[in-house]
């Protein structure tokens, strides 16, 4: 498998890991993880909770523009230092992202998710380079 569809891999695991700090602050909300209705229960979380949850769902949204760049490398047969550079620099933007985003470093995160859209972008214009 190559670099990019490990990054693509990894991309994927990393929406779960995201989850995991959201699950931690819901089992500390009030009367503890609420399995019957998680939805309202993430909407009351503040603090760390409610940046775990965006961090969480940031993940998931910004999933599918990484996998559409993998992909048209590879369906275009595009590969190389380039793309597989881009494919980790994603991924290490984007545990840098969730760091950033449970920790309350807006500006740096801001920063750090414009350089992992940056990548899926140019991934996606990679055939054309």
């Amino acid at each position: 498998m190559s670099i990019p569809f490990w990054c693509l891999f990894i991309a994927a695991l990393l929406i779960f890991v995201a989850k995991i700090p959201v699950a931690k602050a819901m089992s500390q909300e009030g009367k503890g993880y609420d399995n019957r209705h998680p939805r309202a229960q993430q909407a009351r979380l503040t603090g760390f909770g409610a940046r775990a949850l965006a961090a969480h769902q940031n993940s998931i949204e910004a999933f599918p523009l990484f996998a559409a760049g993998v992909l048209m490398a590879h369906a275009t047969q595009t590969q190389g230092w380039f793309v597989e550079t881009l494919a980790i620099i994603f991924i290490v933007s984007r545990v840098l992202y969730l760091f950033l985003y449970w920790n309350d470093k807006a500006s740096l995160r801001s920063l750090v998710w414009v350089i992992g859209l940056v990548c899926c972008l140019l991934l996606m214009l990679s055939p054309a380079l």
